[in-house]
Parts: C-alpha cells; structure tokens; sequence
C-alpha cells in the first residue's frame, strides 16, 4: 500500500504546530517585537501604547545557568508586570503585551480597536 501521502500530512502538520509554538511577537508596520524585548526598545519601534497598567506579583527569585533555572531563596521578591495595551484603529485587531520586569514576556490579541475620542 503507498502511504507517501500520509507521511506528507504528517509532516505537513509537524510544522504547522512549531511555526505555532514559537515566541510571540507583535509587529508594529515594518518593525518587529519579541519575547525578551525591553520596554524602551518596543516604545521606540512602536511608540506609546494607548494604556498601560502596573502591578506587581510576588515570585522566588530565580537565577539561570546552563539553561536551567535555579531558585536563589525561598522568600518571594516582587516583580513589577506592566501591561501595555496598543489600539490600532477600528480595522485592525488591539494587542495587550505583557512585561515583566522590564522585559516583554506575552503578547495577547484583543478585539477590533476603536477610534480614540479627540481632544478639541
């Protein structure tokens, strides 16, 4: 029985499911921002957002060597978290990107953007 077909779906969905499971990312015209970016860099490439929100959340700090995580202390720091809401405009879908410490860890798709109302 020729099976070729079958393993080129297979394949075929292999890769569909990596390209899915890579960094997030959130493109601003030309410009491109990803996971470990710092805030002052995804401010310049795409400028102000339209709101931001502070908080922060307690965690054991965690210091990385080799590529493993190791918690320093079991006393939890505070982390200050940041969210970054971006309102493109009516036709296009609002991005909420999330930064922890500093650096952007998540970025969220919303729904449609509005207009914003004009200061006369």
């Amino acid at each position: 029985m020729n099976r070729p077909h079958i393993t080129i779906l297979a394949l075929a969905a292999a890769l569909a499911w990596a390209g899915t499971a890579g960094a997030d990312s959130f493109r601003c015209g030309s410009r491109l921002v990803t996971d470990g970016d710092s805030m002052d860099k995804v401010e310049a490439l795409c400028g102000p957002p339209s709101s931001v929100q502070r908080r922060e959340i307690l965690r054991r700090p965690i210091r990385w060597f080799r590529g493993r995580p190791y918690y320093t202390s079991y006393d939890p720091v505070p982390i200050p978290v940041e969210y970054w809401t971006y309102n493109l405009g009516p036709t296009k879908l609002m991005r909420r990107l999330r930064f922890e410490d500093g650096l952007l860890v998540d970025v969220e798709t919303l729904g449609h953007g509005y207009h914003e109302p004009r200061d006369d």
